[in-house]
């Protein structure tokens, strides 16, 4: 009787070390994430509306810091919070809280520093197709993980930019 006893104890004792286990094993593998939706961070989207509220902290009573009023302007989502709010930061730097429903998926670049040639293929002998200025936003279509450059699309324009020529898609980053 006194095995049987034993047994049974060891056998609980091992069963309930195991929820735990997994338990640990699943909030380790959130944390990597870290946020409600499921979708890595940092991560670029663009905003959905001409007109847009960045606010200083998660909720709708936080105030007003800034006013966008670019549709399609890229921002890099860097943290979430619950299921409906987003810490963003634009191309300057500047950080703030906007609701998910102000933010769109379609990926968008902007031009920095100064004017840059779009070419016809990746290779910066290729023929030249336009002069776009600083601050245009462009809709980008393809970057190889490998490669340093991305398709985009400026206007009437499909071509080929440098990664370091914009801002608005990770180093290394695949999209196609």
């Amino acid at each position: 009787m006194n095995k049987i006893f034993i047994a049974v104890f060891v056998l609980i004792l091992i069963f309930s070390f195991f929820p735990l286990g997994v338990s640990a094993q699943k909030q380790s593998s959130a944390e990597k994430t870290n946020v409600s939706s499921g979708l890595p961070l940092p991560r670029f989207v663009s905003l959905r509306f001409d007109t847009v509220r960045l606010r200083s902290g998660p909720g709708a009573n936080y105030p007003v810091r800034w006013l966008y009023k670019r549709k399609h302007m890229p921002v890099e989502i860097i943290a979430e919070f619950g299921k409906t709010w987003r810490q963003i930061r634009d191309f300057k730097g500047t950080e703030g809280w906007m609701h998910k429903t102000q933010l769109s998926s379609k990926r968008t670049v902007i031009i920095t520093q100064q004017t840059r040639t779009l070419r016809l293929k990746p290779d910066s002998n290729s023929q030249p197709l336009a002069r776009i200025e600083p601050r245009v936003i462009a809709e980008v279509s393809y970057c190889s993980k490998d490669s340093g450059w991305c398709k985009i699309t400026a206007d009437v324009y499909e071509g080929w930019l440098r990664r370091v020529e914009f801002w608005g898609v990770n180093q290394g980053e695949a999209i196609n």
